[in-house]
């Protein structure tokens, strides 16, 4: 008797589903499996609607504090409109808030053996990834379509085109993108909850040294051109190019290619991050 039919039935049963016979079916199973993930998530928002609506109207409170605490004091170079050019910056910095929830999500999943269940079931293993970044990207979508109308109520325009605006939602959802494969990334290697907190603090000091409240000239030299090539204010500074806002005066290369770099950047912490995390995610499931 051969060796494949000396297992039993339900071992080589696991074992024929968990190796597709060609690429199309494996790329099928990793979009239902995937599919499933996103379900499960969708499942824990409607268990817990209070996080997930704090995790929205977040955003919208630093906009509205930014706008009526602090922009009555902020004037614009040339005499534009402070909250018109504070919007697409708070958009921009919108797509670093939330992190630490796929980040905690991904700990607690560790710690508690769900990924060791996973694992034991016939599912294709990267769907626990892809599901979770797409259902982080869902949430952020909605998040970006939220502040919008929080901008709109405010009384901030865009007057650009409308193919440049929803080429300005594109750049801000694929630096979303890219600071989620880090979260990713750094969630795993916090490997538990309570380790979340102390590595979203570092974020933060990332996140708001940058153009989205200020032009960098107005900073110390060493920390306005940090300012300047943080990936943050390249889309900042793009969304405020293709929205037709307006900005402080140009100066730096980084500030005149705003556009370049907001694709630039993403596209390079992808580049590094996103094997990063699948080597990471691999190194666990041993």
């Amino acid at each position: 008797m051969s060796t494949d039919l000396a297992r039993p039935r339900e071992v080589r049963d696991a074992a024929s589903r968990s190796a597709p016979a060609s690429a199309s079916e494996r790329v099928k199973r990793l979009l239902i499996d995937s599919a499933t993930m996103i379900r499960r998530g969708l499942a824990h928002w409607a268990r817990t609607p209070g996080q997930f609506v704090v995790g929205l109207l977040f955003p919208v409170m630093m906009l509205v504090m930014f706008a009526y605490f602090i922009g009555g004091g902020m004037a614009v170079e040339g005499g534009g409109d402070y909250t018109e050019f504070l919007v697409p910056g708070m958009l921009a910095l919108t797509m670093a808030f939330g992190l630490e929830e796929t980040m905690v999500t991904l700990t607690q999943d560790i710690n508690k053996g769900v990924l060791d269940r996973f694992r034991s079931m016939p599912i294709a293993p990267s769907s626990v990834l892809v599901g979770r970044s797409l259902l982080d990207m869902l949430n952020s979508a909605v998040s970006l379509l939220i502040m919008i109308g929080a901008g709109l109520a405010i009384g901030w325009r865009w007057h650009g085109s409308l193919g440049a605006a929803f080429g300005a939602v594109g750049l801000l959802l694929l630096l979303r993108f890219a600071m989620l494969w880090i979260g990713i990334y750094l969630g795993m290697v916090a490997g538990k909850p309570e380790m979340v907190q102390a590595v979203q603090i570092l974020v933060w000091p990332i996140a708001f040294l940058s153009n989205a409240f200020t032009s960098p000239d107005t900073m110390p030299g060493w920390m306005g051109a940090i300012a300047e090539w943080n990936p943050m204010s390249a889309t900042a500074g793009a969304v405020r190019e293709l929205f037709d806002n307006p900005s402080w005066s140009q100066g730096s290369w980084a500030a005149d290619n705003a556009v370049l770099m907001a694709v630039v950047w993403p596209l390079a912490l992808l580049v590094v991050f996103a094997p990063l995390a699948v080597r990471r995610f691999t190194l666990l499931s041993r």
